[in-house]
């Protein structure tokens, strides 16, 4: 429920916008296609064929963890979020970068564009396959999911444009420890090698030395590619 009312809201307040009119065809099929495999497809995979997975790989470990709500919580809305740092740190090596850069080819700040991706970058996401695995493990997973759903709900924000304005008390209350949406867009300026990897938390960052701030937005956002629609949504390799 948390991520379908942010989903809408930010979609209506980006709507009003008229510069996301002027995206072109091809961004608007790579970003609604994002969006479904993200929303949808993955979730689809999560609680059948990954979860089912488990089940076959570890059947005597299933409802084995028995904790409480509030470390259920901080497991998914902390620790994990540790774990993704370096998920995406790495998907920004050498190694691993032609499968993410598609995602850095977004030049708005916009909610559609949280999910652009070659479809199969998903697989390369610790998301999919460590949600579901506490999920199966947890006893009581409800916290753990509350923590996921948050997760997710601060990922659409932290794309968007919708942020507290940065001489207010909320902006000067959560800046210090959430990834805002400005840090993230200097994550998406035109040097994606610029830091700012955590979702939920700065800590990481600070701790590792990427973190970076700035009073401003970024002036320019995106990557140029020379790679097709179909190249960006299977292939993205020249």
């Amino acid at each position: 429920m948390i991520v379908f009312i942010t989903f809408w809201v930010l979609t209506i307040l980006t709507l009003t916008r008229q510069d996301v009119w002027k995206t072109n065809w091809q961004d608007w099929l790579l970003d609604m296609t994002g969006l479904l495999f993200q929303g949808l497809v993955i979730p689809v995979l999560q609680i059948t064929v990954v979860y089912q997975g488990y089940k076959f790989l570890l059947p005597h470990w299933e409802n084995s963890i028995n904790i409480t709500s509030v470390p259920a919580f901080i497991l998914s809305f902390v620790l994990i979020d540790y774990l993704y740092y370096w998920n995406h740190r790495l998907l920004h090596s050498s190694w691993f970068w032609h499968l993410h850069k598609v995602h850095h080819t977004v030049t708005q700040r916009n909610v559609f564009g949280t999910s652009r991706n070659t479809l199969w970058t998903s697989f390369f996401i610790i998301y999919l396959w460590v949600h579901s695995l506490f999920i199966y493990l947890l006893i009581d997973p409800s916290w753990y999911i509350l923590g996921v759903s948050l997760t997710s709900a601060l990922d659409l924000w932290r794309h968007s444009e919708i942020e507290p304005k940065s001489n207010n008390f909320l902006a000067r209350f959560l800046s210090p420890w959430l990834i805002l949406p400005q840090d993230h867009a200097w994550h998406h300026s035109n040097n994606p090698q610029i830091g700012n990897y955590g979702a939920n938390l700065k800590i990481w960052d600070v701790i590792h030395r990427t973190n970076f701030t700035s009073d401003k937005p970024p002036q320019n956002l995106g990557i140029t590619t020379q790679l097709t629609l179909k190249q960006k949504l299977f292939f993205p390799f020249k």
